[in-house]
């Protein structure tokens, strides 16, 4: 059984390949794998080295921390606030990650007054 740690890597792998429009495929032959081990590794069956993560790290452009972060405890005050609080691995859904990239992909301006709409539809909810 995959420990959780490893899952929670692999998930941020995969979070980060899909957020900037990378393959499978790319980021194997980038680190110098076979695609089906990044599969492993995204899954959490196989556990990712230390170097091998630094140079995943490298190629998708983040810190290695990035791969760790969310691993703490779920904000236990807005749970007792009984705040509405979005699933824990939403960026782990394909949808969200596109919402996302497309997000980002909109000229500043208009990415502001977007977010900000979103804001107010949220709040009249």
């Amino acid at each position: 059984m995959p420990h959780a740690v490893d899952v929670h890597v692999g998930k941020r792998i995969r979070q980060r390949r899909w957020l900037i429009g990378m393959t499978q495929q790319t980021l194997a032959e980038s680190v110098g794998i076979k695609f089906q081990q990044i599969q492993k590794y995204e899954t959490g069956a196989n556990r990712v080295s230390a170097s091998r993560l630094w140079d995943i790290a490298e190629v998708v452009g983040v810190p290695v921390s990035f791969f760790f972060e969310g691993m703490e405890a779920v904000d236990t005050e807005a749970e007792a606030s009984g705040a509405a609080l979005a699933p824990a691995d939403i960026l782990g859904d394909k949808e969200a990650m596109e919402l996302v990239r497309s997000y980002y992909a909109i000229p500043e301006e208009q990415r502001r007054r977007l977010f900000e709409l979103a804001r107010v539809l949220s709040d009249v909810a």
